[in-house]
């Protein structure tokens, strides 16, 4: 197995595509003979040409409109949003047509294109280049949304999301490009199935995406204090996979929902309310979230008291009710 980035990984994936199916293509801003801001698309453009591999303009809206009229010529766009906030522009595009031709067709037109979009915080960035808008997606129905945390996954969902049949949001964490593990690239999982990344009996974590490495890191620390936790990597936040995290949340019957999104109205809100309508009679206490707080990214020197960490983390385990007889179940103190 090799040892490679998340980056590479990535690269890895789109080079497998590209080879096994004449009819993927990649493009977006800077992509080819750049190979990208993180050398995502490094050396596709020399090694497939300029015609499977290209640059756009800067114009987001374009660049999905293109795509949406590749697929209905028979090709599998993989669209590059060169930072999460750039999407933008490109949102009433993805909403109003990429998300909703196959519905509006009654299935005569399938809309096979990834868009890639590299999100999140961690690497210090200013305000349009760390967004979390991984809520925009999930709530719109048509759209799959897929985050992977590991070298492994960025690799085999990449691949999954390539071949699958509907359009795809696939969120790169820009914090974990350059992260390293050794790759079984063989391996492919299916979008649509979270992972328990370290078993436990006390408290459930879940996660995606960056959020995930916090998720464990906590577990680690709370271990030194007799707190053993179980971490969920949901990995697809669209199609979502009740069936594993209900089954940790009523082994453990404490739930806490990581993301550094703001926390209003966001994807741990939904994962939440879903935990409580599934696991009511199992829970020792009332579902948490660490997220992001309410207000727009911060400046790079404030960010690291703005997402979620260990120590938030660690708190919230403190205020879950740790009696566990069942007439005190939801009796929170103040």
């Amino acid at each position: 197995m090799p040892m490679l980035t998340m980056a590479q990984a990535l690269n890895t994936a789109l080079r497998d595509s590209l080879a096994a199916d004449d009819n993927v293509v990649v493009f977006g801003e800077d992509v080819g003979t750049l190979g990208g801001v993180f050398r995502v698309t490094d050396g596709l453009t020399r090694d497939f040409g300029d015609d499977r591999c290209f640059d756009t303009p800067l114009a987001e809206s374009g660049i999905i409109g293109f795509a949406i009229g590749m697929t209905m010529a028979g090709f599998r766009p993989v669209v590059e949003m060169q930072f999460d906030a750039f999407a933008y522009p490109a949102f009433e595009q993805i909403a109003s047509h990429v998300a909703k031709i196959r519905n509006r067709t009654k299935g005569a037109l399938s809309i096979p294109i990834v868009i890639r979009v590299p999100f999140a915080g961690g690497i210090g960035g200013v305000e349009h280049h760390c967004d979390s808008s991984e809520g925009y997606y999930a709530h719109t129905p048509g759209l799959k949304v897929v985050a992977p945390s590991t070298v492994e996954d960025a690799y085999s969902l990449l691949r999954s999301a390539i071949e699958d049949p509907d359009p795809v949001i696939f969120l790169e964490p820009k914090k974990l490009y350059f992260s390293r593990a050794d790759v079984e690239l063989t391996a492919r999982e299916p979008i649509g199935r979270a992972v328990v990344r370290r078993p436990g009996r006390d408290v459930t974590l879940i996660a995606y995406g960056p959020s995930v490495e916090v998720a464990l890191k906590s577990a680690e620390a709370a271990a030194a204090e007799g707190r053993d936790i179980e971490v969920i990597d949901i990995r697809s936040i669209v199609p979502f996979d009740d069936e594993t995290v209900t089954a940790s949340v009523r082994k453990t019957g404490r739930c806490i929902v990581i993301q550094e999104a703001q926390g209003f109205a966001g994807v741990g809100a939904e994962i939440a309310a879903r935990v409580q309508e599934r696991c009511f009679h199992h829970l020792h206490a009332p579902v948490l979230r660490v997220s992001g707080f309410d207000i727009p990214y911060p400046a790079p020197k404030l960010e690291r008291h703005h997402l979620p960490s260990v120590d938030r983390v660690l708190d919230a385990v403190d205020r879950l009710q740790w009696n566990d007889a069942p007439d005190t179940r939801w009796a929170v103190t103040a």
